[in-house]
């Protein structure tokens, strides 16, 4: 048996995205920047994509800029922002933030720029209160993530971007995770940008988009054909755009049924795993992500089990999960996430991320209950032979 369960980290295309890319291939090739028949035939294929792609958070077309990713999406909003200023000034993120949002902060840092870490509570959650203690004169931008990858919790987006309005600070949000999984609303909701990626809503890797509000100006990344109003230089990668078009489309028709079925097995692989003395939840868990599932791994005092360790055995046994954020699962270091939440390096270090998605049964999520139980109680089995008694 099979059973993927790293849904955050990348999606399977779906398989009418996949006809959708080979048809793009085949009879869609053009540049969009050509002025020909070939040329514009594409460029159709590109705006159609955008409309999709709007219509998932209910944007207007022409506020969809399309990137490679989700991580350019980000980079864009921060140094997009930042850079439209002769001399440093102060910008606000989360202590939780993805690396594509922390990394260019600590690159502004470097360059004079004061950034505050909001700090979160054990839930990983973000006080409102802190935001608005920490707005200061010269502060510029707020960049809060929406939906936790590694510990599932979701920020009170509306709230934290209502006091970003008022006191006239741009507001964005990392809503990666949660497109497609929850409804967003951009007419409602009181953000300026919002990120989005394709592959993680089952189109393809390779794309991405930044939504920026009407009336916000942003400075690009990326500078040379002008292409995406200026904002994204370079020709658009259409068999990827176009995937993320469709694959927009398509999660939009049953976002509501799919969110609460994933919601249901959510809770159920929770409760099975509830009576199980060596695994802590983490995150929050009302607040949270509809198919994100999370622990941290406790054995007593006389064991220690990693989050890599269980990735690697429960791989063996046929089930995929993660140890944290994907980009970080390669490295054994203690998760940041899991510090800012308050955990020891110990416990930072034993983090794991089980994430459903569009192929996940009740009988999958049955299956690995029982066998991540397995493979920790032989884990520590191997742990306790070694443990010399005194």
């Amino acid at each position: 048996m099979q059973i993927y369960l790293d849904y955050s980290a990348t999606t399977p295309t779906h398989p009418q995205v996949i006809e959708r890319v080979a048809t793009i291939l085949q009879h869609h090739w053009g540049n969009p920047s050509s002025l020909h028949t070939w040329g514009q035939d594409t460029a159709t294929v590109i705006e159609m994509a955008r409309e999709q792609v709007a219509e998932l958070i209910n944007a207007n077309p022409d506020q969809i800029i399309f990137t490679s990713g989700g991580t350019e999406a980000d980079n864009l909003a921060i140094i997009g922002v930042a850079q439209q200023y002769n001399r440093p000034r102060h910008i606000i993120i989360s202590s939780v933030e993805h690396s594509a949002i922390a990394e260019p902060c600590k690159q502004l840092e470097q360059q004079g720029w004061q950034i505050t870490r909001l700090p979160v509570n054990r839930q990983g959650r973000v006080d409102p209160l802190d935001l608005k203690a920490a707005i200061q004169s010269d502060t510029v931008l707020i960049s809060i993530i929406y939906g936790q990858s590694e510990v599932g919790t979701l920020q009170p987006i509306e709230e934290l971007g209502s006091i970003a309005r008022e006191r006239g600070v741009l507001f964005h949000t990392d809503a990666v995770q949660v497109a497609a999984r929850c409804d967003i609303d951009v007419r409602k909701l009181p953000v300026d940008l919002l990120s989005l990626s394709s592959h993680k809503i089952y189109g393809m890797q390779g794309s991405g988009a930044l939504y920026v509000r009407a009336g916000v100006d942003i400075l690009p990344l990326l500078r040379g054909g002008g292409q995406e109003k200026g904002l994204r230089s370079g020709t658009p990668a259409v068999p990827a755009i176009a995937a993320f078009g469709l694959a927009a489309e398509l999660a939009q028709k049953d976002l509501i049924s799919e969110k609460m079925r994933l919601i249901a097995l959510r809770d159920r692989l929770f409760d099975l795993l509830a009576d199980y003395p060596y695994l802590l939840p983490t995150g929050d868990r009302f607040y949270r992500l509809p198919h994100h599932v999370s622990f941290i791994v406790r054995p007593d005092d006389n064991s220690h089990i990693t989050g890599k360790q269980l990735v690697r055995q429960l791989n063996l046994a046929g089930i995929g999960i993660s140890s944290g954020a994907a980009c970080h699962s390669g490295k054994l270091s203690p998760s940041p996430i899991l510090k800012a939440m308050g955990y020891s390096d110990r416990e930072a270090l034993a983090g794991i991320r089980l994430t459903l998605g569009r192929d996940t049964s009740a009988a999958d999520i049955d299956w690995t209950a029982l066998v991540l139980k397995q493979v920790i109680d032989r884990c520590l089995s191997k742990i306790w032979v070694k443990t010399p008694s005194f």
